[in-house]
């Protein structure tokens, strides 16, 4: 497999953006040269006619990388599934034009994390799915995940499915974790742990930043003094 990471999430919402902006600021504090993607985007804003990323432009920020075209290839106006946005807009999202990217960036990056569009089940174009992208760029996943109630359930599918694709789940990261946790989510890390066929790569305490990039470079410094995150690396390949 190539040298990154592809990850996806349980679903919508459950921080997929900042667990990848936190892994790439993480490996830039130690050295490592790393290239960051987010190849399709639904529910941009304008800013001088122009559409913008703001998952691809913290990425970039994170890692220290200006925000070219080839990180955010595919940016579209409506915040839909983006099969539809992509209809709406006129455009036909290409496998191929994302492959040939994530190769131009990953030809000058040692390391590559590529962040997905809600799960691996959203559908991108004439029945191709973020699962298909993530074998197309043939990476490895790590799986984010938020920890309520029917959390299990979501994740384990979501491993299952992976699997079944033939795509290795590298590991599972529990987002949000509430300070005081009610026993849904303090169950739910042992059962998805022991379920999922996949290692749990951490736990992740739910954060009150507003400002997001303030929030990454917590999260970073708290990962490099985790003993753990070395077993995390590992897993990511490094």
């Amino acid at each position: 497999m190539s040298r990154g990471i592809f990850i996806t999430g349980t679903d919508t919402g459950v921080g997929k953006t900042v667990v990848a902006a936190s892994l790439a600021r993480l490996l830039k504090m130690n050295g490592i040269n790393v290239g960051v993607m987010k190849p399709v985007t639904s529910g941009c804003r304008e800013v001088s006619g122009a559409l913008v990323s703001d998952d691809a432009l913290l990425l970039c920020q994170a890692a220290g990388v200006s925000c070219c075209d080839d990180v955010a290839p595919y940016r579209l106006r409506e915040p839909l599934a983006p099969s539809e946005a992509a209809r709406i807009d006129g455009v036909r999202i290409d496998f191929q034009l994302i492959k040939a990217a994530y190769d131009g960036l990953a030809a000058s990056h040692e390391y590559m994390i590529v962040e997905g569009a809600g799960g691996l089940m959203v559908p991108l174009s004439g029945g191709l799915l973020i699962a298909d992208l993530a074998r197309e760029l043939d990476l490895a996943l790590l799986v984010v995940a938020r920890p309520g109630l029917g959390t299990i359930n979501h994740t384990v599918l979501t491993c299952f499915a992976a699997q079944q694709m033939g795509l290795r789940v590298a590991g599972v990261i529990i987002n949000g974790m509430p300070e005081k946790p009610g026993l849904a989510e303090q169950g739910a890390p042992h059962q998805i742990g022991s379920l999922c066929g996949a290692p749990l790569l951490g736990i992740w305490q739910q954060r009150d930043e507003v400002d997001q990039i303030e929030m990454v470079d917590e999260l970073a410094v708290w990962l490099d003094g985790q003993p753990e995150t070395a077993i995390v690396l590992r897993e990511l390949g490094l």
